[in-house]
């Protein structure tokens, strides 16, 4: 699904994180969401890699990349340390700066590493998300029933874990095509591998913890760094039939959290690279070309 990209792993120091990697210019990191892999970007990867070294990882707990126990505190899934990680993997094929490009969980993490390490992150896009900590200070009715996963998922180990993999290809495959609104966006080849990965109980786990993480110990981190913006330019896309758009102003929301934002609304629904893959691709591709450093 990715032609001309090579396969890696990556030895952290404290996981081991699976990645393609293709093309040549100026690095960018593309970072997947829930209940995803790498995969999600194969629409866009090769086009990008025209323009870019395009690195796609699998996040820590998903995909082929390393998926420990959780701890207590749900510290080892953080997006403090699942962002440095990232940070970790760039290091170490050599890249001390890049864009960054994060959906969903991903976008999250995205979100974490360029606060915590701004010196990384040269631009930053944004992929149908508000800022978590916005999320789940203003969580109404409207909200908990199209996000009942950011409440199912948080409950202690084992009980969300032992549901879904009573049947983990229903769970995923209802997620998906829920949160989508586009036929078709998901073609045999992607499906197949979200659900190969979305088989493993440590998936499973791995995820659940994502979003225990969310509800703790990354809170935590967010009422810290609550007056901290985001220095490089953002960029924020986002679905127009989605949830998104129908809570939150998305760009009065980042615009709190970030020094200079720009953004578009999509015609789909929460998966953009999937569902709406040309204007996602074009969107992105202006946004970074536009005055590359040198």
């Amino acid at each position: 699904m990715f032609p001309n990209f090579e396969n890696l792993v990556i030895q952290t120091s404290e996981v081991k994180i699976s990645l393609v990697k293709g093309g040549e210019g100026y690095p960018l990191l593309l970072l997947h969401g829930y209940p995803q892999t790498h995969v999600m970007w194969h629409k866009i990867a090769s086009r990008l890699a025209e323009d870019f070294t395009v690195i796609i990882p699998d996040l820590r707990g998903y995909g082929n990349s390393d998926k420990p126990s959780g701890m207590a505190n749900h510290y080892n899934y953080s997006k403090r340390v699942m962002a440095q990680d990232q940070i970790e993997v760039m290091s170490q094929l050599g890249y001390e700066e890049f864009y960054l490009v994060g959906h969903d969980r991903g976008g999250r993490v995205a979100h974490r590493l360029t606060l915590d390490s701004p010196n990384k992150v040269k631009k930053l896009a944004l992929l149908d998300i508000a800022p978590t900590y916005q999320m789940y200070s203003e969580t109404d009715q409207q909200f908990a029933t199209a996000y009942y996963h950011w409440f199912f998922l948080i409950q202690p180990f084992p009980f969300p874990e032992t549901l879904i993999n009573q049947n983990s290809d229903f769970f995923l495959t209802h997620c998906l095509h829920s949160w989508s609104q586009t036929e078709s966006a998901f073609v045999p080849e992607a499906m197949k591998e979200y659900l190969r990965c979305f088989r493993e109980p440590n998936t499973v786990h791995g995820t659940c913890e994502d979003y225990r993480a969310s509800a703790t110990i990354d809170l935590e981190h967010d009422r810290t760094d609550i007056e901290k913006k985001i220095e490089c330019p953002l960029l924020v896309l986002w679905g127009k039939k989605g949830v998104i758009e129908k809570k939150y102003d998305v760009i009065k929301s980042w615009q709190k959290r970030a020094i200079n934002v720009q953004g578009n609304a999509l015609n789909c629904g929460h998966f953009l690279p999937e569902e709406s893959p040309e204007e996602t691709y074009q969107l992105l591709q202006t946004f970074l070309t536009k005055r590359n450093p040198t």
